[in-house]
């Protein structure tokens, strides 16, 4: 069986689309997934189980939450290959700052990255690495890649919580 790490976007932020952890979690174990964790509020999940598409549970959390709730999958080595890949870590110094969006597919960027300095980004596979030295709520950059959906379904976490979803996802 296989460790992942679902990625819930939009959830419970400024009170909309509600998700509660214990709910959350309940949902996935009726789904058979075993050893299943949340990490704080915002729709993070780490369990074992069959790698299935995100449909699967996209479907299974509309039925339980009355609402759409994109997800993006990554197994613990995947999550594991991100950490290790860390592009920016010889400037990203603070890690609520430094945001690493996930996307469904291949991560498609089309725009210069000059015209956002000192601001950086890099695409990675299925991964945008963004350094917000100024912060996220301040950044064009990241308000741009917020609404543009990266030519597929995304969503961001800040290094941070990557990096404790591999610790949770290695059963820490």
């Amino acid at each position: 069986m296989t460790r992942q790490i679902a990625l819930l976007r939009g959830v419970n932020v400024g009170g909309n689309k509600k998700v509660e952890m214990a709910k959350l979690r309940s949902v996935m174990e009726e789904l058979g997934y075993t050893a299943v964790r949340t990490y704080v509020n915002s729709g993070n999940v780490v369990f074992t189980g069959p790698k299935r598409a995100p449909k699967h549970l996209e479907g299974a959390l509309a039925d339980a939450f009355g609402f759409a709730v994109p997800v993006v999958l990554r197994t613990r080595d995947e999550i594991a290959a991100v950490v290790k890949a860390n592009p920016l870590r010889k400037v990203a110094t603070e890690p609520s700052r430094y945001l690493v969006v996930f996307c469904a597919e291949k991560a498609v960027v089309s725009l210069d990255p000059k015209a956002f300095e000192p601001e950086q980004f890099v695409v990675r596979g299925r991964e945008v690495y963004l350094w917000l030295p100024d912060g996220i709520g301040r950044s064009e950059l990241a308000k741009l890649i917020a609404n543009k959906p990266l030519g597929t379904n995304s969503t961001g976490r800040n290094w941070r919580t990557v990096e404790k979803l591999l610790a949770l996802a290695d059963g820490g």
